[in-house]
């Protein structure tokens, strides 16, 4: 029988809390003590990847007294009762079925009289068959030109996910002969987002995907309209060029503006939504069905790992519990997300959303409030390109914030130099190697401004490569890792009450219905 506690009640916290600032990291990490914790203290993840902990502030007693709270607080159980279809999220009342879109790992899911795990894959089946088509030339433009260039309308998680994949593969897709169509993204109600990415292609040649799962979404309709203009203008039928992502109940689902429709539903959070149709439609049209397909095979080998009850073989529920004794036991306010590839530029983006929007909460599962912290901030930028941004906080301002390196022994494009006696690739592998000791060693100088304390915990995940399969395990490393702490902070990762109020205080701001500061911001900016 699972139970749902808040985590100040479980005894095993308590017991956590008693070993607040055991390790030494400056201490451990040093010299051939080090050698041996880097190679003890890692986790195997799908598509031979590592959860490499060895810099954090974890020992063999934390890590036990961490596999009692997980064991306490039902972690384990709880996920089993999320993909066999229980009622997750309390909020909305609904189920919550994002890993059903990549795979199948307990009982049938049966929802409003559908198989969905079915319904899923007819999804699937009815996008990769549609970006087949385009690509044999079968769907073309009113001249019989075929399609050269996919754009995304969407914001949130009908933007961010995707476009973090897109770009994630992109150079991987080329190197592999597998890049079929240039990908665009419109998501900002700025007219400047939306015209920047019309002025730059050509439009005649442009499918349109339109992504709204409610169809009710303010900027992704704004957006819309704006590009069904452009096509106007063009002398265009805007219907023969744009395509629908959404629920069967929305508005456009049955809609003759659109060339075709693939649907998703209500057990889909959007910022869990780039293994559905959301991520599905416009990387099959970018890539090829099959490389998608590679996608969700890496989550869904990524998501079986995270049913295993033994923390130290299960790196997205280890991730999990030692981010929770980092914030609530060590009090560390943030996290930063720093891949060492460019691929992944827009991947902190994308775990900004996924974190803050599911954990930023302050009241539990049953509405109440929580007497400790939940949900970290998120940021971050790759490196080496933060290092000369906002690592001189990271190495010596006053917060320590744990970092969470992500890093691959080959490039994507098959393109290197060697200079000065080594590739771009081993300079970039040696500065996150070098990063690693230097945040959790320091070095000691006379001078104060040069004195590096070190104790700044980090983790790295490590891969070959960047490929669509180790995509899919990453993306799906860290949903489970945010799904986890959900759990043990006994909030609902799955609503997000949050996004609502300034959406309705903007509707009222357009109608002009107004008064006191609203009005007077709003007079400020000449609505």
């Amino acid at each position: 029988m699972i139970s749902w506690k808040n985590l100040d009640t479980l005894s095993s916290f308590s017991k956590l809390n008693a070993l607040k600032n055991r390790v030494n990291l400056p201490e451990v990490m040093a010299g051939e003590n080090g050698a041996g914790r880097v190679a003890r203290y890692a986790a195997p993840m799908a598509q031979g990847m590592q959860y490499n902990y060895a810099a954090k502030q974890v020992d063999d007693e934390i890590l036990s007294a961490l596999a009692e709270l997980a064991k306490e607080a039902q972690l384990i159980e709880k996920y089993r009762a999320l993909y066999n279809g229980e009622v997750i999220n309390t909020g909305e009342k609904r189920l919550v079925l994002h890993q059903l879109c990549r795979g199948q790992q307990g009982d049938a899911v049966v929802a409003d009289g559908v198989d969905k795990r079915a319904f899923y894959v007819s999804q699937q089946e009815k996008a990769a068959e549609f970006a087949n088509r385009v690509h044999r030339g079968e769907i073309t433009n009113a001249k019989g030109e075929p399609f050269t260039t996919v754009v995304q309308i969407g914001i949130g998680g009908s933007d961010l996910g995707p476009r973090a994949m897109y770009l994630a593969l992109e150079n991987w897709a080329r190197q592999n002969g597998c890049f079929k169509m240039e990908a665009k993204f419109i998501s900002n109600v700025d007219p400047d987002d939306a015209a920047s990415v019309l002025k730059g292609i050509d439009v005649s040649r442009a499918l349109f995907v339109l992504v709204s799962k409610s169809g009710t979404t303010l900027e992704t309709l704004t957006n819309e309209s704006f590009v069904k203009n452009a096509l106007k203008n063009a002398g265009l039928d805007a219907s023969k060029h744009m395509l629908a992502v959404t629920s069967e109940t929305s508005p456009l689902a049955k809609s003759s503006d659109y060339l075709a429709a693939f649907f998703m539903d209500d057990y889909i959070g959007g910022r869990y939504s780039s293994s559905s149709c959301v991520g599905g439609v416009v990387l099959s049209l970018a890539f090829g069905p099959e490389v998608f397909a590679r996608f969700l095979n890496g989550a869904a080998e990524e998501d079986a790992l995270a049913g295993n009850p033994d923390i130290r073989r299960n790196p997205d529920l280890l991730d999990a519990l030692i981010g929770v004794y980092e914030r609530n036991v060590q009090g560390y306010p943030a996290t930063a997300v720093l891949p060492y590839s460019q691929a992944l530029s827009r991947f902190p983006a994308h775990l900004q959303q996924l974190d803050m929007e599911s954990n930023g909460k302050s009241v539990n599962r049953f509405g109440e409030p929580v007497n400790y912290v939940t949900g970290p901030v998120i940021f971050g930028e790759p490196g080496t390109n933060g290092q000369h941004s906002f690592y001189q906080l990271l190495h010596q301002g006053t917060d320590i914030v744990p970092l969470q390196f992500v890093g691959f022994r080959r490039n994507q494009a098959g393109m290197d130099v060697e200079i000065q006696g080594s590739t771009s690739q081993q300079k970039l592998c040696a500065n996150v190697a070098a990063q690693i000791m230097a945040f959790a060693c320091g070095k000691y100088d006379e001078n104060p401004n040069k004195n590096f304390e070190g104790g700044r915990p980090s983790s790295i995940i490590i891969g070959d490569e960047l490929t669509p399969e180790a995509l899919g395990a990453l993306l799906a490393h860290f949903e489970n890792k945010v799904m986890f702490q959900g759990f043990i902070w006994n909030v609902n990762s799955f609503d997000q009450e949050g996004v609502q109020l300034g959406k309705v205080l903007a509707k009222r701001v357009l109608a002009h219905e107004t008064d006191g500061a609203l009005k007077a911001y709003s007079d400020l900016l000449d609505i």
